[in-house]
């Protein structure tokens, strides 16, 4: 989930909208989705060791490739590069930007590796700004189950967001609570781990806070049993 401050200085969030066939038809989401083989490069974060990462995601190793993939994910599905040059400035010069963002037709297309462009242009994960936020997984009975994280980050500074036309239809940042109206009246199609998120995004007057309170695990909420009539139940 990608976080920037509206005008009043409360969170947007960034939000795409689903194709009508896929895993997730004519929903809106957050941007996302599966682990790459090549996602396993512990060389691309400096920031975090797989210890670490693993350590915060409750797994005994392999930890590393989440943020590896959380910044592969947002830079296919809506171009936002969370990632630093050799200066260690997550903050690059417009000429760079753009010179990597030539780069993403490639990366989508499967032309080239998401290593090897980060390699390239001379750039490793920013992985301190990537904070891990919850985990959901299917119970057993449902037929088809998905095992998925999210995570948080803020949107660099000089930066935009563009959705990806091939995986989405469109994109939009959006106040959570305004997200939430629109599923209620119907406008909207979500899943509960969206909806939950969202309630959570919603409760925080900041971006700068949100970060911090999901870093340090205060971002906890009680979670309904009507989890269970969408499938889904959330894991810590």
């Amino acid at each position: 989930m990608i976080l920037r401050a509206g005008q009043d200085g409360s969170p947007e969030v960034f939000m795409v909208k689903r194709p009508g066939a896929g895993d997730f038809p004519d929903l809106h989401v957050f941007p996302g989705g599966k682990l790459d083989a090549d996602d396993w490069q512990p060389e691309l974060c400096p920031d975090i060791t797989d210890a670490v990462a693993s350590q915060r995601l409750g797994i005994s190793a392999g930890g590393v490739r989440y943020w590896v993939a959380v910044a592969r994910e947002c830079f296919e599905e809506c171009g936002v590069l969370l990632a630093r040059n050799v200066d260690h400035s997550i903050t690059l010069s417009q000429e760079a930007r753009q010179a990597v963002l030539a780069a993403r037709p490639a990366l989508l297309a499967g032309e080239v590796e998401w290593s090897a462009l980060l390699q390239q242009f001379g750039l490793t994960i920013a992985a301190d700004r990537i904070v891990y936020f919850s985990h959901w997984l299917t119970p057993p009975s449902v037929p088809r189950r998905f095992d998925t994280r999210f995570f948080l980050a803020a949107l660099p500074e000089g930066q935009a967001a563009m959705a990806d036309t091939d995986e989405t239809i469109s994109g939009q940042w959006i106040a959570p609570g305004r997200a939430l109206e629109r599923y209620r009246s119907g406008q909207w199609r979500m899943i509960d781990p969206t909806l939950r998120s969202l309630e959570v995004l919603a409760d925080f007057p900041s971006v700068e806070q949100a970060l911090g309170d999901v870093a340090g695990e205060q971002h906890v909420k009680s979670w309904t049993p009507a989890l269970g009539r969408q499938g889904m139940q959330p894991f810590r």
